[in-house]
Protein backbone atom coordinates (compact mmCIF):
# COMPACT_ATOMS: atom_id res chain seq x y z
CA UNK A 1 0.00 0.00 0.00
CA UNK A 2 1.41 3.38 -0.98
CA UNK A 3 1.90 6.14 1.56
CA UNK A 4 -0.95 8.13 -0.01
CA UNK A 5 -3.35 5.19 0.26
CA UNK A 6 -2.32 4.52 3.85
CA UNK A 7 -2.82 8.16 4.80
CA UNK A 8 -6.25 8.32 3.14
CA UNK A 9 -7.35 5.04 4.74
CA UNK A 10 -6.11 6.21 8.13
CA UNK A 11 -7.90 9.54 7.70
CA UNK A 12 -11.19 7.79 7.07
CA UNK A 13 -10.56 5.39 9.94
CA UNK A 14 -10.20 8.49 12.11
CA UNK A 15 -13.45 9.89 10.70
CA UNK A 16 -15.25 6.63 11.52
CA UNK A 17 -13.83 6.71 15.04
CA UNK A 18 -14.76 10.41 15.45
CA UNK A 19 -18.33 9.64 14.39
CA UNK A 20 -18.34 7.07 17.20
CA UNK A 21 -17.94 9.88 19.71
CA UNK A 22 -21.54 10.83 19.07
CA UNK A 23 -23.50 8.95 21.71
CA UNK A 24 -25.36 5.85 20.52
CA UNK A 25 -29.13 5.84 20.56
CA UNK A 26 -30.62 2.67 21.99
CA UNK A 27 -34.17 1.82 21.11
CA UNK A 28 -35.94 0.18 24.04
CA UNK A 29 -36.51 -3.16 22.31
CA UNK A 30 -33.19 -3.67 20.52
CA UNK A 31 -29.68 -4.49 21.69
CA UNK A 32 -28.14 -2.87 18.59
CA UNK A 33 -27.72 0.92 18.91
CA UNK A 34 -28.18 3.60 16.27
CA UNK A 35 -24.74 5.09 15.62
CA UNK A 36 -23.24 7.59 13.21
CA UNK A 37 -20.29 5.33 12.42
CA UNK A 38 -22.06 3.60 9.55
CA UNK A 39 -22.14 7.00 7.86
CA UNK A 40 -18.34 7.01 7.97
CA UNK A 41 -18.25 3.54 6.44
CA UNK A 42 -20.42 4.69 3.53
CA UNK A 43 -18.43 7.90 3.06
CA UNK A 44 -15.19 5.93 2.98
CA UNK A 45 -16.59 3.78 0.18
CA UNK A 46 -17.80 6.71 -1.90
CA UNK A 47 -14.63 8.76 -1.54
CA UNK A 48 -11.87 6.16 -1.36
CA UNK A 49 -13.05 3.22 -3.43
CA UNK A 50 -13.14 -0.44 -2.51
CA UNK A 51 -9.51 -1.09 -1.60
CA UNK A 52 -8.84 1.97 0.55
CA UNK A 53 -12.29 1.95 2.17
CA UNK A 54 -11.81 -1.67 3.17
CA UNK A 55 -8.43 -0.76 4.64
CA UNK A 56 -10.01 2.13 6.60
CA UNK A 57 -12.63 -0.12 8.17
CA UNK A 58 -10.04 -2.83 8.82
CA UNK A 59 -7.96 -0.27 10.74
CA UNK A 60 -11.00 0.56 12.89
CA UNK A 61 -11.72 -3.12 13.54
CA UNK A 62 -8.10 -3.74 14.55
CA UNK A 63 -8.31 -0.80 16.97
CA UNK A 64 -11.48 -2.32 18.42
CA UNK A 65 -9.85 -5.75 18.71
CA UNK A 66 -6.83 -4.43 20.62
CA UNK A 67 -9.18 -2.86 23.13
CA UNK A 68 -9.34 0.80 22.21
CA UNK A 69 -12.78 2.31 22.95
CA UNK A 70 -13.38 3.53 19.39
CA UNK A 71 -16.93 2.28 18.88
CA UNK A 72 -19.93 4.38 19.74
CA UNK A 73 -20.49 4.49 23.47
CA UNK A 74 -16.79 3.91 24.17
CA UNK A 75 -16.93 0.21 23.40
CA UNK A 76 -13.91 -1.80 22.34
CA UNK A 77 -12.14 -5.08 22.96
CA UNK A 78 -12.58 -8.62 21.74
CA UNK A 79 -15.86 -9.00 23.63
CA UNK A 80 -17.50 -6.68 21.08
CA UNK A 81 -16.95 -9.38 18.46
CA UNK A 82 -19.03 -11.80 20.53
CA UNK A 83 -21.88 -9.36 21.14
CA UNK A 84 -25.04 -8.72 19.12
CA UNK A 85 -23.34 -6.09 16.92
CA UNK A 86 -20.54 -8.37 15.69
CA UNK A 87 -22.30 -9.18 12.43
CA UNK A 88 -22.77 -5.49 11.73
CA UNK A 89 -19.06 -4.88 12.33
CA UNK A 90 -18.16 -7.56 9.78
CA UNK A 91 -20.82 -6.01 7.55
CA UNK A 92 -19.00 -2.67 7.80
CA UNK A 93 -15.91 -4.20 6.25
CA UNK A 94 -17.75 -5.90 3.40
CA UNK A 95 -20.14 -2.95 3.04
CA UNK A 96 -17.29 -0.44 2.65
CA UNK A 97 -15.72 -2.59 -0.06
CA UNK A 98 -19.05 -3.06 -1.86
CA UNK A 99 -19.87 0.66 -1.61
CA UNK A 100 -16.44 1.55 -2.94
CA UNK A 101 -16.60 -0.99 -5.75
CA UNK A 102 -20.04 0.17 -6.87
CA UNK A 103 -18.95 3.81 -6.64
CA UNK A 104 -15.99 3.03 -8.88
CA UNK A 105 -18.22 1.27 -11.41
CA UNK A 106 -21.29 3.53 -11.35
CA UNK A 107 -19.76 7.01 -11.11
CA UNK A 108 -17.50 8.79 -13.57
CA UNK A 109 -16.44 12.38 -14.19
CA UNK A 110 -18.42 12.68 -17.43
CA UNK A 111 -21.78 12.24 -15.68
CA UNK A 112 -23.94 15.13 -14.54
CA UNK A 113 -23.95 16.00 -10.85
CA UNK A 114 -27.42 14.53 -10.39
CA UNK A 115 -26.47 11.22 -11.99
CA UNK A 116 -23.32 11.06 -9.88
CA UNK A 117 -25.29 11.76 -6.68
CA UNK A 118 -27.93 9.14 -7.49
CA UNK A 119 -25.22 6.62 -8.39
CA UNK A 120 -23.40 7.32 -5.13
CA UNK A 121 -26.69 6.85 -3.26
CA UNK A 122 -27.29 3.49 -4.95
CA UNK A 123 -23.75 2.41 -4.03
CA UNK A 124 -24.30 3.52 -0.42
CA UNK A 125 -27.69 1.86 -0.20
CA UNK A 126 -26.52 -1.47 -1.63
CA UNK A 127 -23.17 -1.51 0.15
CA UNK A 128 -23.82 0.48 3.31
CA UNK A 129 -27.36 -0.64 4.06
CA UNK A 130 -28.23 -3.91 2.30
CA UNK A 131 -24.81 -5.54 2.70
CA UNK A 132 -24.28 -4.41 6.29
CA UNK A 133 -27.78 -5.51 7.27
CA UNK A 134 -27.30 -8.87 5.56
CA UNK A 135 -24.32 -9.69 7.77
CA UNK A 136 -25.82 -8.09 10.87
CA UNK A 137 -29.17 -9.84 10.57
CA UNK A 138 -27.56 -13.16 9.71
CA UNK A 139 -25.30 -13.01 12.78
CA UNK A 140 -28.04 -11.74 15.07
CA UNK A 141 -30.49 -14.36 13.83
CA UNK A 142 -28.20 -17.40 13.87
CA UNK A 143 -25.49 -16.74 16.45
CA UNK A 144 -27.57 -14.39 18.59
CA UNK A 145 -30.36 -16.94 18.65
CA UNK A 146 -33.21 -14.58 17.78
CA UNK A 147 -34.07 -16.21 14.46
CA UNK A 148 -33.64 -14.62 11.05
CA UNK A 149 -37.23 -13.38 10.74
CA UNK A 150 -37.20 -11.71 14.18
CA UNK A 151 -33.80 -10.16 13.52
CA UNK A 152 -35.01 -8.91 10.12
CA UNK A 153 -38.19 -7.40 11.52
CA UNK A 154 -36.31 -5.83 14.41
CA UNK A 155 -33.78 -4.27 12.04
CA UNK A 156 -36.47 -2.54 9.98
CA UNK A 157 -36.65 0.23 12.59
CA UNK A 158 -33.09 1.25 11.69
CA UNK A 159 -33.52 1.39 7.91
CA UNK A 160 -34.93 4.95 7.61
CA UNK A 161 -31.97 6.38 9.53
CA UNK A 162 -29.50 4.43 7.41
CA UNK A 163 -31.18 5.61 4.22
CA UNK A 164 -30.74 9.16 5.50
CA UNK A 165 -27.06 8.40 6.16
CA UNK A 166 -26.78 7.03 2.60
CA UNK A 167 -28.12 10.33 1.26
CA UNK A 168 -25.56 12.28 3.31
CA UNK A 169 -22.73 9.98 2.17
CA UNK A 170 -23.85 10.32 -1.46
CA UNK A 171 -23.82 14.11 -1.18
CA UNK A 172 -20.38 13.98 0.44
CA UNK A 173 -19.08 11.69 -2.30
CA UNK A 174 -20.42 14.04 -4.97
CA UNK A 175 -18.90 17.08 -3.22
CA UNK A 176 -15.50 15.41 -2.97
CA UNK A 177 -15.68 14.29 -6.61
CA UNK A 178 -16.41 17.86 -7.68
CA UNK A 179 -13.80 19.50 -5.44
CA UNK A 180 -11.06 16.88 -5.18
CA UNK A 181 -11.73 14.01 -7.57
CA UNK A 182 -10.24 10.93 -5.93
CA UNK A 183 -12.47 8.54 -7.84
CA UNK A 184 -10.49 8.40 -11.10
CA UNK A 185 -7.25 7.97 -9.13
CA UNK A 186 -8.35 5.05 -6.98
CA UNK A 187 -5.81 2.36 -6.32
Amino acid sequence: MSTRNLVLSSLFAAIIVALGMLPPIYLAVFAVPITAQSLGVMMAGTVLGAYRAGAAVLIVLVLVAIGLPVLSGGRGGLAVFAGPTAGFLLGWLVGAVVTGYLSEKLVNAEQSGLVQTVSFFLACFIGGVVTVYFFGILYLGIVGGTGISKAFLGSLAFVPGDIFKAVIAALAGRAVMAGYPLLPQRA
